[in-house]
């Protein structure tokens, strides 16, 4: 984690949770963070930077069930100092509670797992915002994500240039110290984590300057992601390898990108179907006639029967959608609204009131239709 290891951090104050917040209401106040203070919505703001990799940093030890039980019985978790050098912490009697239990009475039977194996990169998550048309018919994205990635300078190894990790001269290496005693009942061996080596069997005297001491570095990852289409609100796409990276030679974890697809301005999508409105002049509603749709193919042309009502509903089978399983695509549904003309001209008006006269509809009169009489003879 980043930050000094003597200056413990309030995860839930940084994401503005409880301290009995569910998953599900941490994972919402990440997502809504993320948005808010993701660096490409922040550019050139080292402020929002920062923000967004405490962000990170709170989220990556809340939304680990393991990590969060240790974070809120002993305010931090194993990970947060580096290994070695002086003011380090040691966090090895927290580890495995059992595990020293069954050594003080068995010699070591059940001892801890070793601190230097390899583990696996935590998994990221982050939100991923797409237009409707990205969404249906697929895109290359490019996203940038914060994620620790074994430190350049030394290569992963947590010292200094021109300087390597020594074997701990207290456990000779092995990570634990054993200590016998003797009772009425025979020669106990006690066996515990090396408090100066943290179990790992190597400390860091010369630690590195640039990632002090951990061997790996907090960076701007760039990641180029192929939205398949069909994709909608929701949908979680899976990018191996993309996560954090390991410890001592353990894989990296994936990346989760959660989709949100933007409100489009002239379509609304349900499942795999669109749907549009399209206003059809009133005379073309009366007698018949041909309108242009829009799709995401371009304009179709539709045929209106005579006496078409508004809300009438014409589907156009194969224009919504692909679908993200199976194959084909959903339908656009066309939502019909019969256009009353606003702005008319004194023959228009005129022929309208001849039009309510015909069929014997009450209007309010304009007068017109005395004037331009003639026009009817």
């Amino acid at each position: 984690m980043s930050g000094p290891a003597n200056v413990r951090k309030d995860y839930y104050e940084i994401l503005g949770v409880g301290r009995d917040a569910s998953q599900e209401e941490i994972k919402k106040a990440y997502r809504r963070l993320v948005r808010q203070y993701h660096p490409d919505a922040n550019p050139g703001n080292k402020e929002a930077e920062e923000k967004f990799k405490l962000i990170n940093e709170a989220y990556e030890v809340l939304s680990d069930p393991q990590k969060k039980a240790q974070y809120d019985q002993f305010g931090f978790v194993g990970d947060m100092p580096p290994q070695g050098g002086e003011g380090a912490w040691d966090f090895g009697n927290f580890g495995d509670l059992f595990g020293d239990l069954f050594g003080d009475f068995f010699g070591g039977f059940g001892s801890r797992r070793s601190a230097n194996m390899p583990q696996r990169g935590m998994d990221l998550e982050m939100p991923l915002t797409v237009t409707l048309r990205e969404a249906a018919y697929g895109a290359t994205k490019v996203v940038y994500i914060p994620k620790w990635e074994k430190c350049a300078t030394c290569g992963g190894s947590g010292a200094a240039p021109g300087s390597s990790p020594e074997r701990c001269p207290v456990c000779g290496g092995k990570g634990q110290v054993e200590s016998r005693s003797r009772s009425p009942f025979g020669e106990f061996v006690t066996v515990r984590t090396c408090q100066r080596c943290g179990g790992s069997g190597y400390v860091i005297n010369n630690p590195c300057k640039d990632c002090g001491g951990r061997g790996r570095t907090r960076v701007r990852h760039k990641v180029e992601v192929k939205v398949p289409p069909g994709v909608d609100s929701g949908t979680r796409l899976r990018i191996r390898g993309e996560g954090d990276e390991g410890q001592n030679g353990g894989p990296p974890g994936d990346l989760y990108l959660v989709i949100e697809v933007e409100e489009d301005p002239v379509f609304k999508r349900r499942g795999d179907d669109l749907h549009v409105t399209v206003d059809v002049p009133f005379p073309v509603a009366a007698l018949g006639g041909k309108v242009t749709v829009p799709t995401l193919d371009g304009q179709e042309e539709v045929e209106i029967s005579p006496g078409t009502q508004s809300g009438t509903v014409k589907r156009l089978k194969g224009l919504g959608m692909p679908r993200q399983r199976g194959s084909g695509r959903g339908d656009l549904v066309a939502h019909i609204n019969v256009a009353v003309p606003r702005n008319l001209t004194d023959k228009q008006k005129a022929l309208i009131e001849a039009l309510a006269l015909e069929m014997n509809v009450p209007v309010k009169s304009s007068g017109l239709l005395e004037k331009i009489r003639g026009l009817f003879a």
